[in-house]
């Protein structure tokens, strides 16, 4: 029995010290940046009991005017993802954009709406600290893919309804100027119980929320859309085999309709985000195109 425990015990640490140096690995992830540039490395812009929200953002200090800044939130069905996980700033930092690259709490920390408060919470924090960090408050972009995509649409589409910034008060006027979403949720309640809904992650951060229509209509991004909205590009795969790209062509159709400045890309055969390296260059030169023709931009 004793060798049997101390065997097991042995299998645990191994266990415990692969992962953590694979986390650490991921922690020591670094993002490349332009010599007028500064990194401040987890900042926390939240704090939940005793969770502490932090955000790498990498920023132009020393810009003889205010710089936009890119929120971006990474994916992962709401349950996973790191921020360390994120890259491919380069273009924006060529185009002279302060980035903000955040991570919030996932479903096994907190449920619905969680993430949405933290996303809230960011975007609350940079126009807050706006003039300490050199950015400029009406130049905000948020971006995000998959459940990113998702939070990204929640913290813009809700400009200055409160409603899930109780952790953050104290700013009436909330904005971005444009809100980048790839391959994000749409429609919660159709991936949750439509026809092609295959994932068990919106049940997951659901949780207790699970059977409360309007509540799962308030984090639906396509409920929340009116002909106020902000600007709004939209990139997916037409064979997304996570989240249906009909999400996106629905959430388009609705922007359209109510006369919402949008732009569609449709990736032909493109897959979860899972899109070539060329691909990928195409899609980041639309999304600064698309920013550039902002009235808040020109």
């Amino acid at each position: 029995m004793n060798k049997y425990f101390l065997y097991s015990f042995m299998i645990l640490l191994f266990s415990y010290k692969a992962t953590a140096q694979i986390k650490d690995s991921v922690l020591k992830k670094t993002v490349a940046i332009p010599k007028d540039y500064i990194a401040q490395i987890d900042v926390v812009y939240t704090k939940v009991k005793d969770w502490e929200g932090r955000a790498d953002l990498y920023l132009a200090p020393k810009a003889s005017t205010p710089t936009p800044i890119i929120i971006n939130i990474h994916g992962g069905g709401w349950k996973s993802g790191t921020k360390e996980s994120q890259g491919g700033f380069n273009s924006f930092f060529k185009a002279g954009f302060a980035v903000a690259n955040m991570e919030y709490r996932l479903s096994g920390q907190a449920t619905a709406p969680a993430a949405v408060e933290d996303t809230r919470c960011m975007l609350i924090y940079l126009i807050k600290n706006a003039k300490q960090l050199n950015i400029d408050p009406n130049k905000i972009i948020i971006m995000g893919g998959s459940a990113g995509g998702h939070l990204a649409l929640m913290g813009g589409l809700l400009a200055n309804n409160h409603r899930f910034d109780t952790n953050c008060n104290g700013v009436e006027n909330v904005k971005v100027a444009a809100i980048i979403d790839k391959y994000g949720i749409a429609d919660v309640w159709d991936w949750t119980f439509g026809p092609e809904h295959k994932s068990s992650s919106p049940k997951l951060w659901l949780s207790n929320y699970i059977n409360d229509e309007d509540f799962i209509k308030s984090v639906s991004p396509i409920f929340l859309v009116t002909k106020n909205s902000p600007p709004i590009f939209i990139v997916h795969g037409d064979a997304d085999p996570t989240v249906p790209y009909q999400q996106s062509v629905d959430l388009y159709n609705k922007l359209q309709k109510l006369g919402v400045k949008s732009q569609f890309m449709t990736v032909s055969g493109g897959l979860h985000g899972k899109f070539s390296k060329e691909k990928n260059e195409e899609i980041n030169v639309a999304i600064l195109q698309f920013i550039a023709a902002l009235d808040s931009f020109k």
